[in-house]
């Protein structure tokens, strides 16, 4: 079975999911309204009434996102489904793995600057990045 997935952090990038072995398809941009991105030493989304978190929706295997999710450095993730707003205003369900809000601890400047350099790549709005650009350059 398929599942629309929707990443916001460094799985944004085919190649890594690629060396987890996970080939994903249909690989959509996309926004989630009424979170922000936040980073700690991982990526999460957060609820934010007024904000909205960019990413790339992608169709993955059920089984194959099951066994990224459980690897130590990102089991504490937890789906949940979601309603993308896609070019056009096409909306489509996902699901979205974030971390509990008390997991959410600590800075990764090197992870952000990672992030940065994709959401660049990707060409995200100008805001986004500048967004992502300050979590990159905090101490």
């Amino acid at each position: 079975m398929n599942l629309h997935v929707f990443f916001y952090g460094l799985f944004m990038d085919e190649v890594i999911l690629v060396k987890n072995g996970i080939k994903a398809t249909n690989p959509r941009k996309g926004y989630l309204n009424g979170y922000a991105l936040k980073i700690g030493n991982r990526a999460s989304l957060i609820p934010s009434k007024n904000e909205k978190a960019y990413g790339i929706v992608m169709t993955i295997d059920a089984d194959k996102i099951q066994d990224l999710y459980a690897e130590a450095s990102v089991s504490d993730y937890i789906p949940e489904e979601v309603t993308i707003i896609l070019k056009g205003n096409e909306t489509i369900k996902a699901m979205c793995y974030n971390l509990p809000p008390t997991s959410l601890t600590g800075t990764n400047t090197a992870y952000a600057q990672s992030l940065y350099a994709l959401a660049k790549q990707l060409d995200f709005p100008e805001d986004y990045l500048t967004e992502i650009k300050q979590a990159a350059t905090q101490d």
